[in-house]
């Protein structure tokens, strides 16, 4: 495997695509020269601001509907060593390892921007520690979002203070504003929405995979696809869609056979409008990818370092993001509502034109994929429940300081449910669907179906009589998360 090159942060140019090869892959961190020396800067001016007395949010004040109590100078350490601590209340499940690793390398991206006033030694200590692959415990419940996620952030803090339950390089003591500037941010969620997106594209690709198999399964007439209706309706992910249909469909026996005297009129909507379809959803995935492209690079703390000037504002609220995790869940309930439809037209003998009733070898005796078109059915319930978003659901947390808040880690967990969710109802497909070509041999199916269909045989024989299907659904499932369908 060819070593991943390395990956230099300098709060402006951080991609998905590298928050990815950091989080799962490991790739090496390194910190721009140029964007220390202002990270170097910006903490002569919290410090020239101290000093002088200024009134400082965070640094010489409370927190929150505290901010009106001002701390003396010779508290400021121990002001933000107690915001660490009391934040650090996280609850539930921990996070996985990438998604810490993620918000680890996000949060040193937004260090070195030079507006957090904070010293160059707190991002070297995140760079080192995810060099040496060490990360906290995080749980993954109890944070609304805004002020940014205090709770996971204050976890992580935690650790690089030396009071976590990994034992980090050379602990840090926190000065003034250093504790205030590390847990007000949004990388928590927006660490996971970067995954989350990544993950999503993968799955809308092999959606349409699993699309064209049914489609030739099922005998169904590609002529929707044609370029020349999309055109006349110009939304640019529709008509990717429509030429990734038209590519997977070439050259196929099987059309060649039905083309003529086939007294059958149009397809469904579930097959005829798979371009308009996962071309809607095409287009929610985008927005929310733009979304979370521009948050990787944003300086989302408070108060921000400009110059001389120190001003507080709201950065660290995280309304952009947990939307575009809303977005994501409702674009991936659509294309997994989508994918159960097609299934159901694959296995029922009312609408399979000709196929054995649910792909059974002697259905009656044997119950083929009855229970998998069923499982699949759940899972579209659940990914519809768990659809509701998560992003106007405010609840005031500080005394009513912060009135109003994003919900953007509870908004994640439900998109992180959701792709699960997608990923085993398409992997549900594409076993019937491939099911379905095995009746239809001799006639072969289009060069691209075709190898979807000897992908799919890697990971779960053809089905010869009723077996427990869990393991074939779940081997399909991992699949399509190692990107072996989205070719």
């Amino acid at each position: 495997m060819a070593k991943l090159p390395s990956v230099t942060l300098d709060g402006h140019s951080l991609s998905i695509a590298d928050v990815v090869a950091v989080a799962r892959q490991h790739a090496a961190v390194a910190l721009d020269t140029k964007a220390l020396a202002a990270v170097a800067q910006s903490r002569k001016a919290v410090e020239a601001a101290v000093a002088r007395g200024a009134t400082i949010y965070g640094v010489n004040t409370g927190f929150g509907k505290l901010a009106h109590v001002r701390i003396p100078p010779e508290q400021a350490r121990q002001l933000q060593l107690n915001l660490i601590r009391s934040h650090a209340s996280g609850v539930g499940e921990p996070l996985p390892a990438a998604a810490v690793r993620a918000m680890m390398l996000l949060r040193a991206n937004v260090l070195v921007r030079g507006t957090s006033g904070v010293r160059p030694v707190l991002p070297e200590l995140l760079v080192d520690m995810l060099n040496r692959k060490l990360h906290p415990t995080v749980p993954s419940q109890g944070s609304v979002g805004a002020s940014g996620d205090l709770a996971p952030l204050s976890h992580l803090a935690l650790a690089m203070i030396g009071e976590g339950d990994v034992n980090v390089p050379k602990p840090i003591t926190l000065e003034a504003k250093e504790g205030l500037a590390f847990v007000n941010g949004t990388q928590a969620q927006t660490g996971l929405a970067a995954l989350l997106v990544t993950d999503a594209w993968t799955l809308w690709r092999s959606a349409h995979a699993a699309a064209a198999m049914s489609l030739e399964a099922v005998r169904g007439s590609p002529d929707p696809f044609d370029a020349r209706i999309h055109d006349a309706r110009p939304h640019p992910w529709q008509q990717r869609s429509a030429a990734l249909l038209r590519d997977l469909l070439a050259d196929s026996e099987i059309r060649e056979s039905h083309r003529e005297n086939d007294p059958r009129v149009q397809d469904a909507y579930s097959l005829r409008c798979t371009p308009q379809v996962l071309g809607a959803v095409g287009e929610g995935l985008a927005f929310a990818e733009r979304l979370v492209t521009t948050e990787l690079n944003a300086a989302t703390d408070n108060p921000l370092v400009f110059g001389d000037d120190v001003l507080s504002g709201g950065n660290f609220h995280g309304q952009p993001i947990a939307l575009a995790l809303d977005v994501i869940g409702i674009a991936l309930t659509t294309l997994a509502g989508l994918a159960e439809r097609r299934l159901e037209r694959v296995v029922n003998p009312d609408l399979s034109s000709g196929l054995p009733a649910f792909l059974a070898h002697d259905p009656g005796l044997e119950s083929g994929f009855m229970t998998a078109q069923i499982a699949a059915a759940a899972l579209v319930g659940d990914c519809r429940v768990l659809a509701t978003p998560a992003s106007v659901q405010s609840v005031p947390t500080e005394g009513n300081q912060e009135d109003v808040v994003p919900m953007g880690m509870s908004a994640a967990w439900k998109a992180g449910r959701i792709l699960a969710n997608a990923e085993r109802i398409v992997a549900i497909e594409l076993l019937a669907g491939a099911q379905g070509l095995e009746y239809l041999k001799p006639l072969r199916p289009a060069k691209a179906v075709a190898r979807i269909h000897a992908a799919v045989r890697q990971y779960a024989a053809a089905l010869t009589g009723d077996r427990p299907m869990t393991r074939d659904i779940e081997q399909v499932a991992s699949g399509i998360r190692e990107g072996k369908f989205a070719s």
